[in-house]
């Protein structure tokens, strides 16, 4: 029995011993947590140590690409937290704002003292604002603007009001119509005696020329249409109020012209509009139309005089063109070239190649040009290489071969010649003047001003007339010659826009008289 005893206590010590050799067997700790989404309360239990992330991982929540939770998904979560889960969606809204237009008071001695003259309409613009809205669990936290788009561009209301005109009248020939705040003012007999002929506030002077007989105008007014930039028209001048027509041709922006002798022929070349500047891509096409005083439009489309084409480098700007004085030909000049256009077959001569001038930016340089008045010679601005060349000569092109001839050095980019009328000499044969404008700045006649200049067909007699020394110059433009003789004293004088004023400069002298006080003439025409 004793032995059985300790049998037994044996046992019971080996039991002991092997369990106490064991490892021991933890039991891992969890933590209570609440998950409040979409106005729900989840309660779970996880185990310590777990994070945010793996809480909704745990309860099946997905957040959207914009929700987010409160704490963030990364911190690790203690007993008893309770985690917030925040819907956030947007919403785009598109308002429409009216833009009142602005109202406009203009001086002009073109109107009897203290009359007014509405001559603009006020429109009120229109921009449409795109309205980024934020919401969280259903309510709006934010709203905030993030594009704005102009739909339509406000026009100003504009009223003339007449004031004293405080220079000497003049007695001139012929008719000269000038552009005024968007309208167009002739002026005929005197200088004093004006008045309107189109009120619309619409003409951008893109085109603005009068027929030979000073009858007719041609001009391009801004186009309300979407995708078009202007429209091309013209005016009877002889009626009152004058009868305007719609020519039907669109987008018209560097050349439209009478056929030489004719008021009732037109010659224009096209652009396609574009969004990105400079707003059109050139098509370098010639088209021809008829039109008849009672409105008639002839179809100009079936059969143009040029096919549109690519202009040669930089052909994207544009080809202009000028009549030859007996309407056989025209000229063309472009960036790269200047050239002769025979208008019956539309054969294209090249008769002087030019560098085309880099002008790194979204314009391109095209030369001027004027025909002789006796369509032997054409006078032109020339370019010499490379290509950012600040060099620009004045160069005599004869019509029927030959090499060109540099009458003036370094005239600017801008000198625009243009040619007067034949006048008689004192040895009795015929002659003409060539006018042109000479940069102060040559090196730099991007943006230089100028000074009118006038020279004998040879290039001789060159004499620098208007402004006088020490004033300011002259904004690029093309000047206008006066159809005939002023006076016996004046002789030829030259139109030019000073400051936005007409200002006559005797050829003879340089003598120069303002014509006129508005300061916001922007072109001329003369016959």
């Amino acid at each position: 029995m004793r032995l059985y005893h300790l049998y037994a206590w044996g046992v019971l010590i080996l039991i002991f011993a092997l369990v106490g050799c064991s490892s021991p067997v933890a039991t891992q700790a969890s933590i209570g947590v609440q998950i409040i989404a979409d106005e729900e309360t989840i309660s779970l239990r996880l185990s310590a140590g777990s994070t945010v992330q793996q809480a909704l991982q745990q309860a099946g929540i997905t957040l959207g690409s914009l929700d987010r939770v409160d704490p963030p998904s990364y911190t690790l979560l203690s007993d008893g937290v309770s985690v917030r889960v925040i819907r956030v969606r947007e919403e785009f809204e598109v308002e429409e704002e009216v833009v009142p237009f602005e109202r406009q008071l203009l001086q002009s001695e073109s109107l009897p003292e203290n009359e007014r003259l509405l001559v603009q309409n006020g429109v009120n613009g229109l921009k449409e604002i795109t309205y980024r809205l934020v919401y969280e669990d259903g309510r709006e936290v934010s709203r905030s603007a993030v594009k704005v788009v102009t739909v339509r561009e406000a026009v100003p209301e504009i009223v003339m009001v007449g004031i004293r005109t405080p220079f000497i009248p003049l007695a001139i020939p012929g008719k000269l119509v000038y552009l005024l705040g968007g309208n167009a003012w002739l002026m005929e007999a005197s200088t004093a005696n004006r008045r309107p002929l189109i009120n619309s506030g619409d003409l951008d002077g893109r085109i603005f020329s009068l027929s030979s007989d000073g009858n007719w105008l041609l001009y391009t007014r801004r186009s309300a249409e979407e995708g078009q930039i202007n429209s091309l028209w013209v005016a009877d001048l002889r009626q009152s109020p004058v009868k305007e027509i719609d020519l039907g041709v669109a987008n018209v922006v560097h050349f439209a012209d009478w056929v030489p002798g004719s008021t009732s022929k037109v010659v224009f070349s096209t652009v396609e509009p574009r969004s990105a500047a400079p707003g059109w891509q050139a098509n370098n096409d010639l088209n021809v139309l008829s039109f008849s005083p009672s409105g008639w439009v002839s179809n100009w489309r079936s059969k143009p005089v040029l096919e549109a084409n690519s202009g040669g480098v930089y052909g994207w700007w544009g080809t202009n063109f000028a009549w030859a004085p007996d309407g056989q030909l025209l000229a063309f000049t472009r960036p790269d070239s200047i050239g002769l256009l025979n208008y019956k077959d539309g054969t294209m001569t090249t008769l002087m190649e030019i560098v085309p001038f880099q002008t790194r930016e979204d314009w391109a340089w095209v030369p001027g040009i004027a025909w002789g008045a006796d369509g032997s010679v054409l006078y032109a601005v020339s370019h010499a290489p490379p290509e950012d060349s600040q060099i620009f000569d004045l160069m005599a092109i004869p019509v029927s071969g030959g090499v060109p001839i540099r009458l003036n050095k370094e005239v600017g980019m801008f000198a625009y010649p243009v040619t007067s009328p034949m006048q008689p000499q004192a040895t009795g044969e015929l002659a003409y003047q060539v006018a042109f404008l000479q940069a102060s700045f040559p090196r730099q006649s991007d943006t230089s001003p100028y000074r009118l200049a006038v020279m004998d067909r040879d290039g001789s007699n060159l004499s620098i007339l208007f402004p006088t020394s020490g004033e300011a110059g002259l904004e690029p433009q093309q000047v206008v010659w006066s159809p005939a003789e002023l006076d016996e004293e004046s002789g030829h004088v030259i139109a030019v826009l000073y400051k936005g004023n007409v200002w006559f400069v005797s050829a003879r002298d340089g003598k120069a008289q303002q014509v006129t006080g508005d300061g916001l003439i922007k072109r001329i025409t003369w016959k």
